[in-house]
């Protein structure tokens, strides 16, 4: 089943504004999503870019254990491995090797590489995780790949 997923920051396959990149102030868009599954017990969302000149696409967020009674999340995420709002919420690990390798990190490719894809897809899980904050992409891939009930995806683009 297709989970509606939608900003306000900027519309399916249009620019993702500077404001949330790298070269901005680099805080998370605004999100909100409809139509999840019946039976939705937790939701978990992937930000990554499959353009970035990586073996592996480039992971700029990894969020989890998003309670399913949430429909979107806020301007500006804070980036925290564990969240109060949303309420339980864990963050994983981005691709960045410094810094802040933890939460939500913009759009920043390298220039000259033309337009890159940012993918935000969202997965409505049928269990709850017992997870701890911090996970990489592939370890919440692996523990999810069994209860994932439905899932939606927003892409936004990004071009320095």
């Amino acid at each position: 089943m297709a989970i509606e997923i939608t900003s306000t920051a900027f519309a399916q396959g249009q620019p993702i504004p500077k404001k949330y990149s790298g070269e901005g102030v680099d805080v998370s868009p605004p999100l909100a999503w409809s139509g999840l599954p019946e039976g939705t017990q937790e939701l978990a969302l992937i930000c990554d870019d499959p353009d970035a000149p990586t073996a592996e696409p480039w992971v700029h967020w990894v969020i989890y254990k998003i309670p399913a009674t949430i429909a979107g999340l806020p301007e500006g995420v804070d980036k925290k491995p564990r969240l109060k709002q949303p309420p339980g919420a864990l963050q994983g690990k981005n691709s960045w090797p410094s810094g802040q390798t933890v939460a939500y990190r913009g759009p920043m490719p390298p220039p000259g590489l033309g337009r890159h894809r940012y993918y935000f897809r969202l997965y409505a899980l049928e269990a709850k995780m017992v997870v701890q904050p911090g996970m990489t992409k592939k370890a919440l891939l692996d523990e999810m790949k069994e209860h994932v009930l439905g899932e939606g995806c927003l892409m936004g683009t990004y071009e320095r």
